[in-house]
C-alpha cells in the first residue's frame, strides 16, 4: 500500500514537472494542428488525466511529452467524432494515424512564437492578453492567475473563455504576423510581457514584512507565482525563438536592469526607495551587467525603439555615482515622439526639473493635471517638482492627494517621508 502511494505521488510529480516546463510547447503544437485553443486545452487536460493512471501502471514513458501529444490527439479525435464534423474528423484521424505509425515520436516542433503572437493579438484587451499568455505559454492555472490579479477564479475563467471564443469567432490567425505587420505586432507582444513584469514588480514585496521580503526575493518561474520571473522567461523565450530583434533585446534589457534593483526598492522600514537613493550594495550586479550587455547589443543594430530607449534610461538611473540626468532628459526627449503619452510626458517633466528647468516642468505638469487627476504617480511627481520650486504648500497638497491614491503601504510611507522633509 505504501509503495503504491509513493508511486502515485511520483507520477503526479513527474506529470507536474513536464507540464510546468513543456506545457507551452505542447499547447503550441496541439493548437497548430487542431486549429483551436479550446480543443487543444481540452485534449491536453484529458491526456494529463490519462497519464496519471497509465504511468502509474506502466511506468514513465521514454518521452512523456511525446506520449501526451499522441494521447491528446486521440482525445481530440474522439471529440471530433462525437461532434460529427467530417472534414475535421478526417484531418484529425490522418494526424493521429501518422503519429501512431511512428516507432519513435518525432521531436515536438517549437510553435510557441505563433502561440505568443496569437495570445497577444491587438483585438484582445490588455488584461486578456496577459491572462491568456500566462495560461497557455507559462502554464499557470486559472486559479493562480486569478489570485495574481485579485479576481475570482470563475471571473478569470470567464475572461479566458471569452478570449478564446474571440480568437475563434474573429478568425484570428494562429500565425507569426507578415513583415508589414511585424513591428506593430511585436510591440503589442512586448507591451504584454512588460505589463506582466510591472504587475509583479509593483505588487510586491512592498507590503510584506522584511522577513517575508527576504523569503520572496529571487523567486523564479519554477514556483509558478512570481510574475517578474514569468516575464523574464517570456522575454528570453522570444529572444531565442526570434533572435536579432533589437526591440526584444531592449525589452529584456529593461526588465533585467529594473529587476536588478528589486531587492533595494523597499527600505527596512517598508517605504519605497527611488533608484537615486537606493543602497547599491543590494543591487544584483550580475543582472545589471547582463542588462547593459543586452542593451549594447540592441543599440548596435541601429533600429532604435521605445523599449531600447527605456532600457537606456534605466541604465542612466544606475550610473555611477548618481543618475545621469542630462542624458535621461535627452532620452525622454527622444522617446516622446515615439510614445506621446501623458505618462511619458510626466517623466519628461521630472527630467526637466532634475536639470533645473523648473518652469518648463511645472508648465507641462499643469497641462496634465486634468487628464491624470486619478493617476497617483502624477501627483507624486508634481509634488516633488513643486517642492524643488519652493512651493511648499502646493507640494504638501499634492503629496496628500498622492497618498490618498496610493495602492500600497510602501508608497504611502515614502510619500509621508517626503512630506516630513518639507518641514
Amino acid at each position: 500500500m505504501a509503495s503504491a502511494a509513493a508511486q502515485a505521488i511520483a507520477v503526479v510529480q513527474a506529470l507536474e514537472t513536464v507540464l510546468r516546463h513543456d506545457r507551452g510547447r505542447l499547447m503550441a503544437a496541439l493548437t497548430h494542428r487542431l486549429g483551436s485553443f479550446q480543443r487543444a486545452e481540452d485534449a491536453l487536460q484529458e491526456a494529463s488525466l490519462s497519464a496519471l493512471s497509465h504511468w502509474a501502471r506502466d511506468g514513465l514513458p521514454q518521452s512523456p511529452q511525446g506520449w501526451l501529444i499522441r494521447v491528446a490527439f486521440r482525445k481530440a479525435l474522439d471529440q471530433l467524432r462525437a461532434e460529427g464534423r467530417d472534414g475535421e474528423r478526417e484531418a484529425a484521424a490522418q494526424l493521429v494515424n501518422e503519429l501512431l505509425g511512428q516507432d519513435e515520436p518525432e521531436p515536438i516542433p517549437d510553435e510557441r512564437l505563433r502561440l505568443i503572437f496569437t495570445c497577444c493579438h491587438p483585438a484582445l484587451d490588455p488584461k486578456s492578453r496577459v491572462a491568456l499568455t500566462l495560461r497557455t505559454v507559462c502554464g499557470l492555472s486559472t486559479g493562480e492567475i486569478a489570485r495574481l490579479f485579485l479576481d475570482q477564479e470563475t471571473t478569470m475563467g470567464q475572461r479566458l473563455s471569452r478570449a478564446k471564443t474571440k480568437i475563434a469567432s474573429a478568425g484570428i490567425a494562429y500565425a507569426v504576423p507578415p513583415p508589414e505587420q511585424w513591428d506593430e505586432r511585436l510591440q503589442a507582444v512586448l507591451t504584454t510581457v512588460y505589463l506582466i513584469f510591472t504587475t509583479g514588480y509593483t505588487a510586491g514585496p512592498g507590503d510584506a514584512s522584511e522577513a517575508e521580503r527576504e523569503e520572496t526575493r529571487g523567486q523564479t518561474r519554477d514556483d509558478g507565482r512570481d510574475l517578474c520571473g514569468e516575464a523574464l522567461f517570456l522575454a528570453r523565450l522570444l529572444d531565442a525563438l526570434c533572435p536579432a530583434q533589437a526591440e526584444t533585446e531592449g525589452a529584456l534589457a529593461l526588465m533585467l536592469l529594473t529587476h536588478a534593483r528589486r531587492a533595494a526598492r523597499v527600505s527596512a522600514s517598508g517605504a519605497t526607495v527611488p533608484p537615486a537613493e537606493q543602497d547599491r550594495r543590494r543591487w544584483r550586479h550580475d543582472e545589471a551587467a547582463e542588462g547593459r550587455q543586452r542593451l549594447d547589443t540592441a543599440l548596435r543594430r541601429q533600429r532604435a525603439g521605445p523599449f531600447q530607449i527605456k532600457a537606456a534610461i534605466s541604465a542612466c538611473q544606475m550610473a555611477e555615482p548618481a543618475p545621469d540626468w542630462p542624458q535621461i532628459l535627452h532620452l525622454y526627449t527622444a522617446l516622446l515622439p515615439m510614445e506621446p503619452t501623458p505618462v511619458v510626458r510626466v517623466n519628461h517633466a521630472v527630467a526637466l526639473a532634475e536639470n533645473g528647468l523648473l518652469a518648463a516642468a511645472l508648465a507641462t505638469l499643469n497641462e496634465l493635471r486634468e487628464p491624470l487627476a486619478d493617476f497617483q504617480p502624477f501627483h507624486a511627481a508634481h509634488a516633488a517638482v513643486l517642492a524643488q520650486a519652493g512651493q511648499t504648500d502646493a507640494a504638501r497638497s499634492a503629496y496628500a492627494t498622492a497618498m490618498a491614491l496610493a495602492s500600497n503601504e510602501s508608497d504611502r510611507r515614502f510619500l509621508a517621508g517626503r512630506v516630513v522633509r518639507l518641514g
